[in-house]
């Protein structure tokens, strides 16, 4: 029997008595489903009647394990609770209790049920990519899906890293010591000269050929090595380097070999902490305090510390450690690279499972987690539990500074209970071009940084922040309608601050009101007072008069504070468009357009205006166009 057949006959039996939650009724569902599960291996969601994904578990036998439920007398107060609200139940069975693992863990990052212990990470990790499609390798940063070596945008990864910054800060020293380029293929095919990059000692102008392919490469080499943890290495030959050098009177190249030792030693003392010959290790340290958990994970690449992020995910009061650590783990690598050590101060449950499973996870070798009880191992272990019980101490000081803005702000909005999420919304453009909208959430934990959007705008006329508001109302609130979106849930807004005043807010209660969700909302508009004075703001409550708080009230710079946020997100994502479209040239739109054809072109008009203009005669002169392709470009224009 598979389990689409289980489903559909178990819900058969309980559609005829649907009836208010209760325990007996909730046991008695779960009752009529065992009666048909397999004792193998699976995973199983408890769903509540209104759809929602209650919990999602994974057992070795599914028939063992879901019959636990039904011993109602035995069962904790939480899960009780989750027994009445259950209606239906869905099953997947697996081959092995592995498998069964992984499938839980995706299913509860993609479905976040309220009874799991939830990992609150949607963002992946940066990495840097030495790209592998170009004789002249470029070194970028790099997030999201890994291509092969050989294809476009493809190479080698080196990570991950904990932060934009410290990938940005990496760069900064490859430039500065093996002098790569940083420039696009397109830009490195048009250039006759070399970029600032070049003259301030960033680059070896490999577009102009001041360096051969050999010297490159061996400079590309180096950057690896030192990406793998090599840098000592590296450091001691640049010594002998500058030495011969100078034996030799060539001063200013010993003085270049000078200038990249300081670098490489600056970045060697700038280290946290390194473990020299620890190779590639993750280490996970958990510390507990007044019924919250703080996760600390470091990275280690070839000994090298690649930085630090500290996780607080969500469970019940009464979850163990162990079960935390090992709920953890399994939905932190569901999506991300697995080494092959991973060092831990508390054992998870299951960690012979949770070994194997992660061993599938990798492309070769064996996953080890282990607790280490001496030696340089165990003190990298109590180093990271020394910064999860830091970074937990600084979470509760700011969580509880956080709830007593939200009752304040509750008080002042005449809420019910306080916010649990605050949207707040701002546009930005000049004169029309480039708009886009900005949405930042706020809650009991702050800045909710993975739920932020941007929103292109494509229907408002130029320059309408009325119309801009409108759009970006109706997008985020029509999807939210078209999903089916819990309004008691975590993904539905308390309370919406929209920057601005009289106008755009009843822009907002148009376009609120055409969906039907305007009384499910709280809304309320902030704007600067006279000459835009921040400390003077007015807030604009549809039916009530304007008013102002006091310019040192706690709650005012609490709201600044949002406001300011989704200011800096917007002018943000306006900025980086309006760059792209600088940048952009319409002859990259053109198929069969590569850098050598364009960079032809370019030389041969001047400029892509020209080209624009061309006749097809006028551009079969140029040296690489067909008569296809000058038809082609010339039907793009025309």
């Amino acid at each position: 029997m598979t389990s689409c057949d289980i489903v559909k006959l178990a819900i058969h039996s309980t559609d005829m008595n649907k009836k208010e939650p209760s325990l007996t009724r909730g046991a008695e569902i779960i009752s009529e489903y065992v009666k048909n599960l397999p004792a193998t291996p699976g995973v199983y969601r408890m769903i509540a009647d209104n759809g929602d994904v209650l919990y999602v578990g994974k057992a070795k036998a599914l028939k063992k394990r879901v019959v636990s439920y039904t011993h109602i007398d035995k069962l904790p107060i939480r899960l009780q609770r989750m027994v009445a609200a259950t209606g239906t139940m869905e099953f997947v069975t697996t081959h092995t209790e592995a498998e069964a693992l992984l499938l839980e863990a995706n299913l509860i990052k993609k479905l976040k049920p309220r009874y799991n212990i939830l990992l609150r990470d949607d963002k992946s990790f940066p990495y840097i990519l030495v790209t592998g499609d170009h004789d002249y390798p470029q070194i970028k940063k790099h997030r999201g899906m890994k291509k092969k070596k050989g294809a476009k945008g493809g190479g080698e990864y080196f990570g991950p890293f904990a932060s934009a910054g410290a990938v940005n800060r990496s760069i900064e020293v490859l430039h500065r010591v093996f002098r790569l380029r940083n420039c696009s293929d397109s830009d490195f095919a048009t250039r006759d000269r070399p970029c600032l990059q070049y003259h301030i000692k960033r680059c070896s102008a490999p577009c102009v050929g001041h360096v051969s392919k050999e010297e490159y490469g061996e400079q590309v080499e180096l950057a690896r090595d030192f990406l793998a943890g090599k840098s000592r290495a590296i450091q001691e030959d640049f010594a002998r380097k500058m030495q011969a050098c100078s034996e030799a009177t060539d001063f200013e190249k010993a003085a270049e070999y000078r200038d990249r030792i300081r670098t490489l030693s600056s970045i060697q003392s700038n280290q946290d902490i390194n473990i020299e010959g620890i190779g590639d290790v993750d280490v996970v340290a958990l510390s507990q305090k007044e019924g919250r958990t703080c996760i600390q994970i470091f990275f280690f690449r070839g000994g090298q510390n690649l930085g630090n992020r500290p996780y607080f995910p969500r469970h019940e009061a009464d979850a163990e450690p162990a079960e935390i650590v090992a709920v953890f783990m399994g939905q932190f690598y569901v999506a991300k690279p697995v080494p092959a050590t991973i060092l831990v101060n508390i054992e998870p449950q299951e960690k012979e499972l949770l070994e194997t499973a992660l061993t599938t996870q990798r492309d070769s070798g064996k996953v080890t987690i282990s607790v280490p009880q001496r030696g340089k191992r165990r003190r990298l272990t109590d180093f990271v539990e020394s910064n999860a019980k830091e970074a937990l101490a600084r979470h509760l000081i700011e969580r509880a500074g956080q709830v007593r803005h939200l009752k304040e702000v509750a008080k002042l909005f005449d809420m019910d209970k306080p916010p649990q999420r605050i949207e707040v919304y701002d546009n930005s453009h000049i004169s029309g071009t480039n708009m886009v909208g900005g949405m930042i959430v706020a809650g009991v934990e702050g800045f909710r940084k993975n739920a932020y959007r941007k929103f292109n705008i494509k229907a408002a006329k130029e320059a309408d922040d009325y119309g801009m508001m409108r759009e970006v109302m109706t997008r985020r609130f029509g999807r939210a309608l078209k999903e089916n979106v819990d309004f008691e849930g975590d993904d539905w807004p308390d309370l919406l601050l929209i920057d601005g005043g009289k106008g755009q807010l009843s822009s907002v209660k148009q376009a609120l009101e055409e969906l039907g969700v305007w009384d499910k909302l709280t809304v309320v508009g902030i704007a600067k007072g006279e000459d835009r004075n921040a400390g003077r703001e007015q807030f604009f409550i549809d039916g009530k008069t304007p008013f102002q708080l006091p310019i040192n009230d706690p709650t005012l710079h609490y709201l600044q504070r949002l406001r300011d946020e989704v200011h800096r997100f917007a002018i943000g994502a306006h900025r980086t468009r309006r760059k792209n479209d600088i940048t952009k040239s319409p002859l990259d739109q053109i198929e069969g357009i590569g850098a050598k054809r364009k960079k032809a072109l370019l030389l041969h008009f001047g400029s892509a205006k020209e080209v624009a203009t061309a006749g097809i005669e006028d551009l079969l002169k140029v040296d690489g166009i067909s008569k296809g392709v000058a038809e082609k470009v010339y039907g793009y224009f025309n």
